[in-house]
């Protein structure tokens, strides 16, 4: 009995490892190119700057939700599920 528990308990650690780590990807690379490419709109059209920031928050903001969800299940693996 107390090795199934161990290795329950290793595999979720493992998953939540894996949940972070491959659910920061995508919100990092996602948010670079945002702000990359307002950067750069920004550069190339100066009287745009306030749409272009708005629009930028908003779609780093709804980028970032991805990652929070990977947060909450990493944190569920480690503390409920054992």
């Amino acid at each position: 009995m107390e090795l199934t528990t161990a290795i329950v308990k290793a595999a979720c650690a493992l998953g939540a490892g894996l949940c972070m780590g491959i659910g920061a990807i995508g919100p990092a690379i996602g948010e670079g190119n945002a702000v990359g490419k307002a950067l750069e709109g920004m550069a190339r059209q100066p009287e745009s700057t306030s749409n272009l920031r708005t629009n930028m928050l908003i779609g780093c903001a709804v980028a970032e939700t991805t990652g929070i969800y990977s947060l909450v299940i990493a944190l569920l693996l480690l503390f409920v599920f054992q």
